[in-house]
C-alpha cells in the first residue's frame, strides 16, 4: 500500500463518518424486486450521497467493529452500470457473503478490495 492508497481510505472514512447510515434492507429480508434473494448482511446507503444509480452510496454493515473493511467494485450488465459498495464492520464470513451476493448471477460481477 502506498500513500495514495491511504488517502483513499482516509477520505472514505471521512465520508462515512460525516454521513448517516440508513439500513433499508436488514439482514434476513427479501430483495424488493427479487423475493427469492434474501439479504444475509444488513444493506443500506449513506444519506445525502449519490452513486451511479442515482441513489445514495451503498453500504453493507456487518456485525464487527464499525470501521471500513473493504469495498466491492460491481459491474451490472442488466442495469448497464458500475458502482462501489462500502463494507463496514464485516467479519470475514460476512465479506464472503457479500462477495457471493455480487457474483451469483451471470449479469453481475464484483471484486472485493480489502483495506
Amino acid at each position: 500500500m502506498n500513500c495514495f492508497d491511504n488517502a483513499f481510505w482516509e477520505l472514505l472514512d471521512s465520508l462515512v463518518k460525516d454521513s448517516e447510515i440508513v439500513i433499508d434492507r436488514p439482514k434476513g429480508t427479501a430483495h424488493p424486486r427479487y423475493p427469492d434473494s434474501i439479504y444475509k448482511v444488513d444493506y443500506g446507503y449513506l444519506k445525502n450521497t449519490s452513486s451511479m444509480d442515482g441513489g445514495g452510496i451503498d453500504v453493507w454493515v456487518g456485525s464487527g467493529e464499525k470501521r471500513i473493511d473493504a469495498i466491492m467494485c460491481i459491474v451490472d450488465c442488466l442495469k448497464r452500470d458500475s458502482e462501489i459498495k462500502i463494507l463496514i464492520g464485516c467479519t470475514e464470513e460476512e465479506k464472503e457473503l457479500v462477495y457471493q451476493t455480487h457474483n451469483e448471477t451471470q449479469y453481475m460481477k464484483g471484486i472485493l478490495i480489502r483495506r
